[in-house]
């Protein structure tokens, strides 16, 4: 018979199990720096020697990294599923802008149907709660601290769909968007008419995973999105004719 004795499981291992799955389901984020080894030791209930064995483990399969002085951190490359040659491609080519819309727009549509039906109370009271500083901050006419809560907003429904290579996924497609590799996400902040218009379709969005509606939010999403695309090549397009119409004019400056 296939049967084996038991082994009474080694502490670092459990350690290791549990920060792998705090990392896994995103809990842990990359950059985050994790709690001196005394505290850390405290919370887990296990020995230094124990709690130094897990922590040399995950450093040598690349999930924390220690840095002089400073302490342990989960490693920001955690964060990239992209090279940096792909990276700089995608920063100088409108195709790669566009298609990254596209595909926000299938994934996050999915991920808002499925935090709709498997979100838990608590992922949705998230999920409002960051609505409801949207509304706040609404007022103030701040575009980089709306630009950072409609992130937070779009990942916290990811998060919600409790699917952790979805997340892992787009957890490092909006990295990208916060550097500026897409587009200047505060360009969709700057007129009034698209920042009512961007506050209402987060409301719907809203709305429709409170009420569990996973039809109605995944449409929602979608339709906010392709808002999003149509105002960014309306930019673009806007950008280019002026380019053009300064052409001239420094040619009719020019002759005098």
């Amino acid at each position: 018979m296939p049967f084996e004795k038991v082994k009474p499981e080694k502490l670092s291992s459990a350690v290791i199990t549990q920060i792998e799955l705090l990392i896994l389901r995103g809990i842990l984020r990359p950059g985050e720096r994790l709690p001196s080894e005394r505290e850390l030791s405290d919370r887990l209930g296990v020995s230094r020697p124990s709690l130094r064995e897990a922590i040399a483990d995950l450093q040598d399969r690349g999930l924390l990294t220690s840095r002089a002085g400073a302490g342990v951190f989960v490693t920001e490359v955690l964060g990239s599923a992209f090279s940096e040659a792909l990276i700089t491609l995608f920063s100088r080519h409108d195709e790669a802008v566009f298609d990254y819309l596209s595909f926000r727009r299938d994934m996050e549509g999915l991920a808002a149907y499925r935090a709709a039906l498997y979100g838990t109370e608590t992922d949705l009271r998230v999920i409002d709660e960051l609505f409801q500083k949207m509304v706040a901050v609404h007022g103030k006419r701040n575009p980089t601290e709306e630009s950072q809560l409609d992130a937070d907003f779009h990942l916290a429904i990811i998060e919600a769909s409790h699917n952790v290579i979805m997340l892992h996924m787009m957890r490092s497609m909006y990295q990208l968007l916060r550097e500026g590799v897409f587009y200047n996400r505060q360009i969709m902040f700057k007129q009034r008419t698209t920042r009512d218009s961007l506050l209402d379709q987060h409301r719907a969005i809203n709305d429709a995973l409170q009420a569990r509606d996973a039809e109605a939010a995944q449409a929602a999403v979608e339709r906010h999105l392709t808002y999003v695309e149509e105002a960014l090549f309306r930019d673009r397009k806007l950008n280019r004719n002026e380019g053009i119409a300064q052409q001239r004019l420094k040619r009719e400056q020019e002759r005098g």
